[in-house]
């Protein structure tokens, strides 16, 4: 895909990754950090649609401004719930409100493995563990994936919250994403980006 183009964002109290995806004109985005919908706003870009790696509340503060805003269908594993924002949790934590702006979920994309966004299909990988819906997103054609917080440079996404699960983590990890190539581009939830091959020779979580 020689037109591919991906723009990272990072923005919110927890440093929370979100993506743009631009091809052939056409623009998605991935995951709803706070202050995504002013950036993107900010670059002149429409996206037609936003995808969600999963519904933790520091990954969709933005997506009902995104969804009002741009007017584009939000996909994602899951209907939203308390149980996948952990908003009331969060609140308890730091002792703050962690409001949440209304938004729906257009498309459902559990037990889905493929999606088809006019020509834009991307492979989907269910990796639960550190949240129960979430989803990498590996792009047909391209050597990418992203990756939500399934995993990171030199780390995993935490597992300590609730509903989640250490070792159903790891062996998704290793199910699903250790077979892809190891060139493959990993855009994370939260810090830089690596690649399949360097965690699976480094990553002290699945030596």
């Amino acid at each position: 895909m020689p037109d591919l183009q991906i723009h990272a964002y990072c923005g919110g109290v927890f440093q929370t990754n979100g993506y743009l995806v631009r091809l052939g004109g056409r623009a998605w985005a991935f995951d709803a950090p706070e202050g995504f919908a002013d950036w993107l706003a900010e670059e002149g870009v429409r996206p037609e649609a936003l995808l969600l790696t999963h519904q933790h509340h520091d990954h969709i503060l933005d997506a009902g401004r995104i969804q009002e805003q741009f007017g584009c269908p939000v996909y994602a594993h899951s209907e939203p719930s308390e149980d996948l924002t952990l908003s009331k949790r969060l609140e308890q934590m730091m002792g703050i409100p962690c409001p949440i702006d209304p938004y729906t979920v257009d498309q459902l994309f559990a037990g889905l493995d493929t999606i088809d966004l006019g020509g834009f299909v991307l492979d989907l990988f269910h990796v639960p563990g550190h949240s129960p819906d979430s989803v990498c997103f590996k792009l047909r054609g391209g050597p990418v994936l992203i990756g939500g917080d399934v995993l990171f440079a030199g780390s995993i996404g935490r597992t300590d919250f609730p509903n989640g699960d250490h070792a159903l983590l790891l062996a998704g990890i290793r199910a699903k994403l250790w077979p892809l190539p190891d060139e493959t581009a990993v855009l994370p939830g939260h810090g830089p980006a690596t690649t399949i091959g360097e965690e699976k020779a480094t990553n002290p979580f699945l030596a």
